[in-house]
């Protein structure tokens, strides 16, 4: 049951709450208000943890994959697991091929010891990042956390990447560091917070920002053609001004070998 009450805003932050109207998603002022208590309560912050692709591809060593590789005492996968909890998302969405989904089941089951909700989604194909993602629509209908599944990320600040994109009018927010190999990465190139170009991979650059594997998205991006999210989406996204960055001075490690396990202190 709702209750009508009075509150008294100042002028910017009533001009900033505006903003987050859409008519689809946030229908009118009392909505954005209401939706931004309930994400600052927790309440429905939901992350997703792509684990997509063929095993072979993720495999660490015999029987070792990037998520459920064990780093001292504890996973990847649970590394990221806590880092989530502790950042107020409760709901939680790990999108793999089966035999991943069963390895990481194995150690987290159904999230409860974790205080969180943990739903496994199956992807039969490898398609790409993007197709992965879209297993989720119909699923998620509120803005939503992205992870990749094979980095550590303690030290980033998830409260201020999902700030950032509740003040905001764009599809997607991308975590963005900056790398001395960016022909290794997706560039960006900025103007203020919003990215004018994403390009991954590319064979030279002199462009230095990079796209950190993290990012807040609305549930618009199920609807945008392409089955990868750094070929496809994102180059779309910005060219269409509806995507923008947060730049973070701390950096995810990944873990995609045994000499990647060694740099986790």
């Amino acid at each position: 049951m709702k209750q009508k009450i009075s509150i008294t805003v100042n002028k910017k932050t009533l001009t900033e709450i505006d903003g987050l109207v859409d008519n689809v998603f946030i229908r009118n002022r009392s909505h954005a208000i209401e939706h931004l208590i309930e994400s600052s309560l927790g309440h429905n912050k939901v992350a997703v943890i792509l684990a997509g692709g063929s095993p072979d591809a993720i495999k660490i060593s015999n029987s070792e994959y990037r998520p459920t590789a064990k780093i001292h005492n504890s996973t990847v996968v649970e590394t990221a697991i806590k880092k989530l909890r502790t950042a107020g998302f409760k709901s939680i969405y790990v999108v793999a091929q089966d035999l991943i989904l069963t390895k990481i089941f194995e150690i987290l089951k159904d999230g409860t010891s974790y205080g969180v909700k943990i739903n496994y989604i199956e992807e039969k194909d490898a398609e790409g990042s993007a197709s992965s993602l879209k297993l989720l629509k119909g699923k998620i209908s509120s803005k939503f956390l992205v992870v990749y599944s094979d980095i550590i990320f303690d030290q980033i600040n998830l409260d201020e990447i999902w700030n950032d994109h509740l003040k905001q009018n764009y599809i997607a927010t991308l975590m963005l560091t900056t790398s001395s190999t960016p022909s290794e990465k997706g560039t960006v190139k900025v103007e203020g917070s919003k990215i004018l170009e994403f390009t991954q991979k590319p064979k030279k650059s002199d462009v230095y920002l990079v796209f950190s594997p993290i990012f807040v998205a609305d549930p618009e991006i199920f609807n945008y053609d392409g089955d990868s999210l750094e070929y496809d989406i994102f180059p779309t996204l910005a060219d269409k001004s509806l995507l923008q960055g947060h730049i973070s001075s701390e950096k995810e490690i990944h873990i995609h070998s045994e000499s990647d396990k060694s740099k986790v202190h």
